[in-house]
């Protein structure tokens, strides 16, 4: 009989030791790793890459457990949470339940189950692809064009399907996405598997090159541009910008100086970061794009950019990758909008 690798994550001290004994002991399962915490649990996920993972729901809650699901998706991992009295609302909500008090047997069945259903349903995996149907293929970018993208909660996911259609040759891209430092490598690697684009963590001197992603996300200072032709990137400490370090609005002032090659857009999170800095560089030549409503996880800084002008467009999220492409493609007059 073949084992199913599992790794086992609750904050439940109780929950962790009872059922990490029960799945040790239960024939056909092998468990591979536990974790008391959800950035544990992206480190065991990587390490592992186990085929099943059960949840405690508690961790369900974490605003950054959309990112863990997305992590699923990518390396075809089933999941279940522990049954509990309390649901958790959002992603992962209707996700199959294992009852800790149920017997061997009955435990094995379920975790069966919850492997087939998985197995028999399309994964809604982020493809490299091209510009969706009925969408223009965007040109050949400029050389000198850069992209930059601030993201929060829900960022995670939106960043996979913006970036899926982003050739290997892409525009500098330069990416703010809120999220704790213990989750930072394990984003980066994330969006490598799913990029044509080589990715890269934030770091002082790294030059921005055509290609290249750089993804500021719990990198201890503020990212931003130095001017120049490549730019490169500096890594700063600092205050907290906007609530935020690092701050989209950091990052998109410090490309003030050559806005006019820059297209940037704002996806899902919490919050008003990156709206202010869009318009300064809306109104130094910039290119602007913010993430509608209807596709937004939380439309908090799309809605902030919309609402004070900084935005020259809104687009549901499909369409963002396409178009932030076709804008590097085009002509556009230097200066002031």
């Amino acid at each position: 009989m073949s084992q199913i690798p599992t790794l086992l994550a609750t904050a439940s001290p109780l929950t962790l030791s009872r059922l990490g004994r029960a799945l040790d002991r239960l024939q056909g399962v092998q468990l591979c790793g536990q974790a008391s915490d959800l950035s544990g649990a992206y480190v065991r996920v990587e390490q592992a890459e186990p085929k099943l993972v059960i949840l405690g729901p508690e961790l369900m809650r974490h605003p950054d457990f959309p990112g863990l699901l997305a992590m699923f998706r990518v390396m075809g991992i089933t999941w279940m949470r522990i049954a509990s009295d309390i649901v958790p609302s959002g992603p992962g909500g209707e996700a199959p339940a294992l009852d800790p008090a149920l017997p061997a047997a009955e435990m094995l069945a379920a975790i069966r189950a919850a492997l087939a259903r998985s197995a028999t349903q399309p994964a809604a995996l982020p493809q490299k692809t091209q510009a969706p149907a009925g969408q223009p293929r965007p040109g050949h970018a400029r050389a000198d064009r850069f992209i930059l993208i601030g993201a929060s909660t829900g960022g995670i996911d939106a960043l996979l399907r913006v970036l899926s259609v982003f050739p290997a040759d892409c525009p500098p891209t330069a990416i703010v996405q809120h999220t704790g430092s213990a989750f930072s490598g394990s984003l980066i690697r994330l969006l490598d598997r799913c990029c044509a684009a080589q990715v890269l963590p934030a770091q002082t001197g790294v030059s921005f090159q055509p290609g290249t992603i750089v993804v500021g996300a719990g990198c201890g200072g503020h990212m931003r541009l130095r001017p120049g032709m490549p730019p490169r990137v500096e890594v700063a400490p600092g205050e907290p910008v906007s609530g935020h370090v690092p701050s989209v609005d950091e990052l998109f002032r410090s490309a003030l100086p050559f806005a006019a090659k820059v297209t940037a857009a704002l996806l899902t999170g919490m919050g008003r970061d990156g709206a202010q800095g869009m318009l300064e560089l809306r109104r130094a030549g910039a290119a602007t794009i913010a993430q509608d409503e209807a596709s937004s996880v939380v439309y908090g800084m799309p809605r902030a950019a919309w609402e004070i002008g900084a935005a020259e467009t809104r687009l549901p999220l499909d369409r963002i990758g396409p178009e932030l492409l076709a804008r590097c493609a085009e002509d556009r007059p230097e200066g002031a909008r």
